[in-house]
């Protein structure tokens, strides 16, 4: 079986204490969804949030503000361009095999899966390791890390690798309402700002906020 899951590569985050996170490994990887535990989708916020907190500069952005919780929200508030370090993992659980995205790899850079499928049939992604994803006819073939002779491979159907991409797509989806959610109840005044970001950092539409029910009188 073949599964494909978008991932967040994750730092340690012991003595973060702006809102509950779990622990985590350093170079470890989340799987993104909707079926994350609260402490998890913290832990995902605060890796994206600060994969972003870079000091304003000539960009024309506001300075930071004072408080804790503004100053480290304010990177990925008030830039343009955002970054959620990882993207794919694919794992044949038949043979163990797992490709991992490499480094300097995003999960906004997903959308190059689709070259393989519907493009020109090639698509890299990060370095060390160097998994590589190509196709052949019918076959797609994902290798683990190119720059190895010997590397282990995963092949699986094309149809199957594009059904497949759009379950991730829907993760990703899945994961942004939860983390709307989460905001609304960890940083209510923050929560608006913060889901649109988490968004454009995601490469995924933000979800239409739910209207809350009418009272009945």
């Amino acid at each position: 079986m073949i599964v494909v899951q978008p991932v967040l590569e994750l730092h340690a985050c012991d003595g973060f204490t702006l809102w509950p996170v779990a622990q985590s490994l350093p170079y470890g990887f989340l799987p993104l969804s909707g079926r994350l535990e609260a402490a998890e989708v913290g832990t995902a916020v605060m890796r994206i949030v600060d994969c972003n907190d870079i000091e304003p500069g000539d960009d024309g952005r506001p300075p930071r503000p004072a408080d804790p919780l503004g100053a480290f929200l304010h990177g990925l508030l008030t830039m343009d361009d955002l970054f959620a370090p990882g993207g794919l993992r694919v794992t044949d659980t038949a043979t163990g095999t797992t490709l991992l995205p490499g480094c300097c790899s995003g999960l906004d850079e997903r959308r190059d899966w689709l070259e393989v499928v519907d493009g020109d049939g090639f698509a890299s992604f990060g370095h060390d390791p160097s998994p590589l994803a190509e196709r052949h006819g019918d076959i797609a073939r994902l290798t683990v890390d190119a720059e190895r002779d010997d590397s282990p491979v995963i092949e699986l159907p094309v149809t199957g690798l594009r059904r497949l991409l759009a379950d991730t797509e829907r993760d990703l989806s899945d994961f942004l309402r939860t983390a709307a959610a989460w905001a609304g109840r960890h940083l209510p005044e923050h929560a608006s700002a913060l889901t649109s970001a988490l968004g454009r950092a995601l490469d995924v539409p933000t979800p239409t906020p739910t209207p809350p029910p009418r009272s009945m009188t």
